[in-house]
């Protein structure tokens, strides 16, 4: 899952708390004492230090290669976040928005209900389809998984995963379309499962394209589900 490799259109949630938080506040810069507004914002930074775990991953990843991208300085990133942790902590923090936003406007986008879940539950992945970003996520992966608020907050993320695809199977099957799907609850947990496992082994294995992958392996539960049961 790329928790934190974040798109231009970061949600609304995140943004609102945290524009609410700084709209009026002032960042002494070295000019003579004299203070001026932010001109960068948290969202920019966010997603400035997410390019640069993709491309250099969790050990190479530096506030000041962040800062850099982000056109700031160091000093910056520590007075809006408070550590390096603690900026982890927010791109995980808008990743769970995020991937919401990013599986609902693809299921939006679909032609028919069992579309938009295949959409969908691959839309989160698309960012990954590359060998070394996705080597990068899978050892961010294993960072998360060592600290108590990120893995918390990683688990925030796969959970809005399945409920999304809770819910749209919910519709294919209400539209006649997935007869066979298990509840929704379950085909919600399992496609979840599978796109995550999947994409996972892809990492350790990357033989052509990710997203094709992803397809070709939700298509094969797809089909079964098509089919009346008994």
């Amino acid at each position: 899952m790329p928790r934190k490799v974040l798109g231009a259109d970061t949600p609304g949630a995140y943004r609102q708390v945290h524009e609410r938080r700084f709209t009026n506040v002032c960042e002494p810069w070295f000019n003579n004492g004299v203070a001026r507004p932010r001109s960068t914002t948290d969202e920019q930074l966010i997603r400035a230090a997410s390019a640069a775990l993709a491309e250099l991953g969790p050990r190479r990843l530096a506030l000041a290669e962040i800062a850099r991208r982000a056109g700031v300085v160091p000093a910056t990133l520590v007075q809006r976040f408070g550590s390096k942790h603690g900026l982890l902590v927010a791109m995980s923090r808008a990743s769970a928005d995020e991937v919401r936003t990013t599986m609902r406007d693809a299921a939006k986008d679909a032609g028919d209900p069992v579309e938009a879940v295949r959409a969908a539950a691959t839309s989160p992945y698309r960012a990954l389809d590359n060998p070394d970003t996705a080597a990068h996520n899978l050892a961010a992966l294993g960072t998360d998984l060592q600290d108590p608020e990120l893995r918390q907050l990683l688990g925030e993320v796969y959970g809005r995963v399945s409920t999304e695809l809770r819910r749209l199977v919910g519709a294919a099957v209400d539209a006649g379309e997935l007869p066979g799907a298990p509840a929704p609850e379950v085909a919600g947990s399992v496609l979840a499962a599978l796109v995550n496992g999947s994409a996972l082994h892809w990492s350790m294995r990357p033989e052509g394209s990710l997203v094709h992958r992803l397809l070709a392996d939700v298509d094969a539960v797809l089909d079964g589900w098509r089919r009346p049961p008994g």
